[in-house]
């Protein structure tokens, strides 16, 4: 990607419009933060819920503290030791932050993404950028341009093409609003590591009506091919998901298999192009296994569960 590109798809953040960029995670689909009306067309070109809020992705931690009255000391030492990285950090607001960018919360939801070309767009733009995750909402989260130009079309302004994804699921977030802190959302960072650094993380936060950051919607990331962790019905043309083999593949017309071994890393960076290939492929339905319960297991079962969750309301 050149200069010339990141300063092209600047220049459109600063006016207003709409850039897909490629982080370490997902593909965002990106406005200037501090421009409500460039927010709103994130919510329209999704159809996302408006009562579902925003990250804002930032070019480093001067940047964030600008965007948030208070930075307690657990949370410092998050940013200091997985900054850039994949995980988001959910804190007071300043009254600069828009309303619609967190959906009228008083706290805002803020990363350093890993990735030269999102942060050197993020520097180039010069001001936070609000981005979920740039594909429709609800749908399977995009690890490639293509991903996202199969889902949006021609609704972007433009997608920057940075290759695939490196971690492939959405970031870890952690809410500081109380102490200890919560886990809201599982993703690239694994918990075990968190909890190396500041100790305690709560990780049953109480039922709410309205979430405190991306990705806590009972359903998310659903196929449009239906995806069951057990008890899938009877069909002829099933697809299978799952970290190894099934013990019985003549069941199955498809079958994707997430990583050699028992590779979690591996498993989360292919998650998302593995349920697009199977929901690609003219199925009756998808069964899918969960992986242990550690390290980026957490993550993945948690995306396994919300697609699942589809065929349950």
């Amino acid at each position: 990607m050149s200069t010339s590109e990141i300063q092209t798809a600047a220049k459109i953040l600063r006016e207003g419009g709409l850039v897909a960029f490629p982080t370490e995670t997902v593909y965002g689909l990106g406005a200037d933060a501090g421009n409500p009306l460039a927010v709103a067309r994130i919510f329209e070109v999704k159809a996302r819920p408006s009562f579902d809020p925003l990250i804002v992705h930032v070019p480093g931690l001067d940047a964030a503290r600008k965007l948030v009255t208070s930075f307690p000391e657990k949370a410092m030492k998050l940013a200091l030791r997985f900054w850039p990285g994949p995980l988001t950090l959910v804190l007071p607001k300043t009254s600069t932050v828009p309303d619609i960018v967190t959906s009228g919360l008083p706290s805002v939801a803020v990363r350093v993404p890993d990735h030269p070309m999102a942060l050197d767009l993020l520097r180039e733009t010069d001001r936070p950028i609000a981005a979920p995750s740039a594909n429709p909402f609800g749908g399977v989260s995009p690890t490639t341009a293509a991903h996202v130009r199969e889902g949006l079309g021609d609704l972007l302004d433009l997608v920057l093409d940075g290759g695939p994804c490196r971690v492939g699921v959405e970031s870890t977030i952690v809410s500081f609003l109380a102490d200890p802190p919560v886990l809201l959302r599982p993703g690239g960072i694994p918990l075990e590591e968190l909890r190396a650094v500041v100790g305690g993380i709560e990780t049953d936060p109480a039922k709410r009506s309205a979430p405190l950051a991306p990705g806590q919607l009972a359903t998310h990331y659903a196929t449009t091919t239906p995806l069951y962790l057990e008890n899938a019905p009877p069909a002829s043309r099933r697809g299978f998901l799952g970290l190894r083999m099934p013990e019985d593949p003549d069941r199955f017309e498809r079958i994707e298999v997430l990583a050699a071994g028992d590779d979690l890393r591996q498993a989360a960076a292919n998650l998302f192009s593995a349920l697009r290939r199977l929901d690609a492929a003219g199925l009756d339905l998808i069964e899918a296994e969960r992986v242990p319960d550690r390290g980026l297991g957490l993550a993945i079962n948690d995306r396994l569960f919300k697609a699942s969750r589809k065929q349950m309301v």
